[in-house]
């Protein structure tokens, strides 16, 4: 073994030295992030997580890379969501009625009827408000980076077709894992059954459950379509997607990686929507070849009347009623 002089140790050291303030100056300890989504690999979700892991890769010189866990593989977004705070899974696509369990401003994004229009979200969740949403996230353990789209969600059943109230008398409705979600149904009339995304097929086959309600791919691309054959366009809500990092996550990157990793985010936000958009499309195409009845003359009336009593609850939270008001003014 060769033995180094005094010289030889001293320059070692100095370059040993300079390595390490090197790593401590750009936080560049390579890392390779979990992300979570119930979705299929093809769905734009997904997609989108592919898409920012490559811009973070790309900007960081394959230091930091994100590992999409795709179809549940992390488990049901209630269960994934309580891992993300724990900081056990890093990063977590999921829809603002789940994490509303946690973070109190995402209930106000669900609730029904609030949004007028698709455009009318978006112009919400781009502006100053959505902003502040994303950054009420931390107290609760996550980091807010980004809103995805998800549509509307409107309701399908496998037993007749819905055209007023009263048509959903007695019908056993899948929701979310959400009280803000039964509570809707339940004002409609209809029996609120709280599911997992993933056990919604197996209870429309089995006849557990008379329907459910979502947007347009996710009733084709699970195939709930081949089950609930009579879809109404009551659009009851336009909650979008939030994708969120573990706060343990999010404080082990430098003050430059948190850019990249939120600048990477927003931009994979604008590749969803196209993404989206597209496959609303195809979806709506594929149940109508398929002989889905769509109902899209329906009077929304009585079905906004019908959640009074939820809103004046929600009132009762002056947080929640300014956001509400707020998020009613936007033009």
């Amino acid at each position: 073994m060769p033995v180094l002089n005094r010289a030889e140790l001293s320059r070692t050291g100095v370059i040993f030295v300079a390595l390490l303030l090197a790593i401590c100056a750009t936080g560049a300890v390579a890392r390779e992030f979990r992300a979570a989504d119930t979705q299929t690999e093809d769905y734009p979700t997904v997609q989108a997580l592919r898409y920012m892991g490559a811009l973070i890769a790309e900007r960081t010189g394959g230091r930091h890379e994100i590992k999409v866990f795709h179809s549940r593989q992390l488990g049901e977004e209630k269960e994934t969501i309580e891992q993300t705070r724990a900081g056990a899974i890093d990063l977590n696509r999921t829809n603002v009625a789940l994490i509303g369990n946690f973070v109190p401003a995402m209930n106000v994004l669900a609730m029904p009827f609030l949004f007028r229009s698709i455009e009318h979200m978006q112009k919400v969740l781009d502006g100053p408000i959505g902003g502040e949403i994303l950054n009420s996230f931390e107290p609760y353990g996550f980091v807010g980076l980004c809103f995805y789209d998800s549509g509307a969600r409107s309701i399908y059943n496998g037993v007749r077709p819905i055209r007023s109230i009263k048509d959903l008398q007695g019908l056993r409705i899948r929701v979310q894992q959400s009280e803000l979600m039964s509570q809707m149904i339940r004002s409609l009339g209809a029996e609120p059954v709280e599911m997992p995304y993933g056990q919604v097929l197996t209870g429309l086959t089995n006849h557990l459950i008379d329907g459910a309600e979502n947007n347009w791919p996710s009733f084709v691309t699970t195939d709930h379509y081949k089950h609930a054959g009579h879809y109404t366009l009551t659009e009851h809500t336009m909650s979008p997607e939030v994708l969120v990092i573990s706060l343990k996550a999010w404080q082990s990157l430098s003050a430059e990686d948190q850019t990249i990793f939120r600048e990477a985010a927003q931009r994979s936000s604008r590749f969803m929507r196209e993404k989206w958009r597209d496959l609303e499309e195809q979806s709506q195409l594929k149940a109508r070849a398929a002989g889905v009845s769509i109902v899209r003359d329906i009077d929304r009336k009585p079905f906004e009347d019908a959640m009074a009593a939820i809103y004046t609850k929600a009132a009762q939270d002056p947080a929640a009623a300014t956001l509400i008001e707020r998020i009613r003014k936007v033009e």
